[in-house]
């Protein structure tokens, strides 16, 4: 039996195991997988509900990994247990004025108008299981329709949320550009052949237009050195900024938000909505910044590169600087072995 193959049965039984040992067992299976194993067994769900729902896959996957996202960027949701990602309240599963929230029960949840559904056949609606989860949502989507607009209109009737229409739509189109779930490689933002000097200068504080403190590293280079997307991901916002100048944003599939800024330029056909991968040229060192469009050379040729973690309610900036010298090094390491 070929490799692939064995690696398929094992993903089969374990969406089987999970699928009827709920939460409790969820994370010490998981933790015994690859990566691989686990974007194999998130895709065969995802298949799944999308033949029985028609909801498309990758919308099913932009919604999972936009709140996987939130549950790492928030203590106030449980740690992700199981292939999927997705949390409903007992509130929401159960019904508002069911006096049991761990109701597992479909026709007392209905009565109560609560949402959870059986999605694997075994009579329980179990807000821990991953089918039952998955196939709610799909449901509750595919009651709007399944193309885009009532895909759209759902995620808003649902989050309230503008932001959260936009990631979600954004993550999914790069799952449906890319085809796979794997979308884990990073880049440095810089060629590795090109000069450039760096340091953490996040926190640091600055002066035009105010005391403000720097969100960001700055990646010193010459006039014209190519920018590079660090992620696969969709570009959220482009233009000019008194501060950042020409600076171009990209969201990925975590919910990161990755900032540019300083640029000279940006590169031919890159637009918002464009989507993007690691190493994709999107513009340019520069100096612009700190006054009206198109102000330039107030300080030396550098990128100023940030990340914002979105939280369902808003973003906030962290230190990239941990994050640039791994790519830098894993980018290194592979031109080594190539």
């Amino acid at each position: 039996m070929k490799k692939t193959a064995i690696l398929t049965l094992t993903v089969l039984c374990t969406v089987f195991f999970l699928a009827f040992h709920p939460a409790h067992g969820n994370a010490s299976v998981l933790e015994e997988l690859s990566a691989e194993e686990i974007f194999q067994g998130r895709m065969a769900l995802y298949r799944k509900t999308e033949a029985i729902t028609g909801i498309p896959w990758y919308y099913l996957a932009g919604v999972d990994s936009y709140e996987r996202g939130l549950r790492r960027a928030r203590n106030d949701l449980p740690d992700e247990e199981g292939f999927i990602g997705i949390y409903f309240p007992p509130d929401k599963w159960t019904g508002a004025e069911n006096p049991d929230k761990e109701d597992n029960d479909p026709l007392a949840i209905s009565l109560f108008n609560g949402m959870g559904l059986d999605g694997n056949g075994d009579g329980l609606a179990d807000q821990n299981n991953d089918e039952d989860v998955l196939f709610t949502f799909a449901s509750y989507l595919a009651s709007y329709g399944t193309d885009n607009d009532n895909f759209r209109i759902g995620l808003w009737n649902y989050y309230q949320r503008d932001k959260a229409v936009e990631l979600i739509t954004g993550h999914s189109k790069v799952y449906q550009k890319f085809d796979t779930l794997d979308l884990s490689k990073r880049m440095f933002p810089l060629p590795l052949q090109y000069n450039y000097s760096y340091q953490s200068t996040w926190g640091h504080s600055r002066g035009w237009g105010g005391r403000r403190m720097h969100e960001g590293t700055d990646l010193f280079a010459g006039y014209g050195t190519p920018v590079r997307s660090t992620t696969f991901g969709i570009v959220e916002l482009k233009g000019w900024n008194k501060f950042g100048g020409w600076r171009i944003g990209i969201r990925d599939t975590n919910n990161v938000y990755h900032y540019y800024a300083h640029l000279t330029g940006f590169e031919k056909g890159v637009e918002r909505g464009t989507i993007v991968e690691p190493g994709t040229v999107v513009g340019y060192v520069g100096s612009s910044g700190y006054g009206k469009p198109g102000t330039q050379g107030k300080f030396p040729p550098h990128l100023h590169y940030g990340m914002y973690k979105d939280n369902g309610y808003f973003e906030w900036s962290f230190d990239p600087f941990p994050s640039l010298r791994a790519w830098e090094r894993m980018e290194r390491q592979a031109r080594r072995k190539g």
